[in-house]
């Protein structure tokens, strides 16, 4: 990465050489055409780089993938269609039948249905605990079958900031790797590897992308995790795969290529969950302004967060960046140049309330979305969490009246003045 990290989100990943695209060019082709079917054949059986298939890899998204592991200072990184796809991809990539995986409780709606009921169907199991549990419940989670520990730097909706450091001690003390989810504070304001995370997973959807343009996901890895260490724990990585030939992943990539080269064989292959090269090109054009952008995004959300803790109408505000909230103190350690612009709270007049808030608002727009260049808001009981029963609910931190307010680059001023609108007519 360079000096900056402004500097990598302009010109990472792609260093055109002379009379070349200077913008990254979009390779909107499936297929690549060879002089002969020796050299295809090199590549299937991972003896060469290169590209054959868009299903597998496309040097539009390894150019933008490459970015995002300069900002996340990984070693190796791909892209995927959904953030969903980057977690399911980075779990099942070395957890399946018969193993189990210990988890944050306060994650997005979608990754805790994935891993509660979707992955269980698939004879995966998890254990959920809070993210401010004790030590002692920690360590009780863990199984002599646990193959990974998963978590969200900063959790949807709930806003809970994760110990990093904490979680991944005792992922290591265990012989697994801790992934963390660093989609609201983006490696602007984060980079959870520093803190001892393996893999890092990303919905490009959101701040990354920025603009709501493109959905899409992205895996990094940190080259960190010895897996030859916990040979017996991970066999996918450290012995022969039957359908390349034997190859063995931590072999022939080493410790900093084996996680992502099997995903990509491996999972891409099978499940085909890639990113359009379009998306990939729509992503990068975000990337380039997200330094930019995610001070705006904080200052909007630590300013519309102070103005709902003074109103009456509020019961609660949860934002790390309030002094007095749960997770300020962890806030300061691991995002001490903010944290994302998502603001959650709750309402003196219950769900009635919240709804009617919505109802009301002018700027912002009622979406199935968050962390974008305009503000939006969702009522996530109803909405991206709908499908959990209330005790899910809470163990989420997610109450019936919570309104997630995301926060975007419009003019501070103009946020604040319509959430009191909106206020006031409840």
């Amino acid at each position: 990465m360079a000096e900056h990290i402004g500097t990598t989100c302009v010109q990472g990943g792609y260093r055109p050489g002379d009379a070349e695209p200077r913008q990254v060019p979009i390779y909107q082709s499936t297929t690549w055409k060879y002089d002969t079917s020796e050299h295809m054949g090199k590549l299937f059986d991972l003896e060469e780089s290169g590209y054959f298939y868009t299903r597998l890899q496309n040097p539009t998204n390894d150019a933008v993938a490459a970015k995002i592991c300069e900002l996340e200072g990984g070693t190796a990184a791909m892209l995927t269609s959904s953030g969903q796809a980057a977690n399911f991809f980075a779990i099942f990539n070395i957890a399946g039948c018969g193993d189990h995986v210990v988890a944050s409780s306060a994650i997005y709606g979608g990754t805790y249905n994935l891993l509660a009921h979707t992955m269980r169907r698939m004879g995966l199991e998890c254990t959920f605990v809070a993210p401010d549990c004790t030590d002692e419940e920690l360590e009780a989670a863990f199984r002599p079958n646990t193959k990974a520990v998963f978590g969200e730097t900063i959790a949807n909706p709930a806003l809970a900031v994760l110990d990093i450091e904490r979680f991944a001690a005792a992922a290591h003390a265990h012989g697994v790797p801790l992934i963390v989810d660093n989609t609201f504070s983006t490696p602007v304001n984060c980079r959870p590897i520093e803190w001892g995370a393996n893999i890092v997973t990303h919905s490009t959807t959101k701040y990354m992308d920025g603009h709501g343009a493109a959905v899409g996901g992205a895996i990094v890895d940190a080259g960190t995790f010895d897996w030859n260490a916990h040979a017996d724990k991970f066999p996918g990585l450290t012995t022969p795969d039957v359908s390349y030939h034997g190859v063995v992943y931590t072999e022939r990539f080493g410790l900093e290529g084996a996680f992502i080269t099997k995903a990509t064989a491996q999972l891409m292959r099978d499940f085909g969950c890639i990113q359009s090269p379009q998306n990939a090109f729509l992503l990068n054009l975000g990337l380039e302004s997200l330094h930019v952008r995610m001070p705006q995004h904080c200052k909007n959300g630590q300013a519309v967060a102070e103005f709902l803790q003074q109103h009456p109408k509020i019961s609660f505000v949860r934002y790390p960046g309030l002094p007095g909230d749960a997770y300020h103190e962890l806030a300061q350690k691991y995002l001490p140049q903010g944290g994302c612009g998502v603001v959650s709270f709750g309402f003196n007049g219950g769900r009635a309330a919240a709804e009617q808030f919505m109802k009301s608002l002018r700027l912002a727009q009622i979406a199935t979305h968050v962390a974008d260049a305009r503000t939006c808001c969702l009522h996530p009981a109803n909405a991206t969490h709908r499908q959990m029963n209330d005790e899910e609910l809470v163990a989420c931190g997610i109450t019936p009246d919570m309104v997630r307010l995301s926060c975007g680059i419009e003019s501070t001023e103009d946020l604040i003045a319509d959430v009191a609108q909106a206020l006031d007519t409840i």
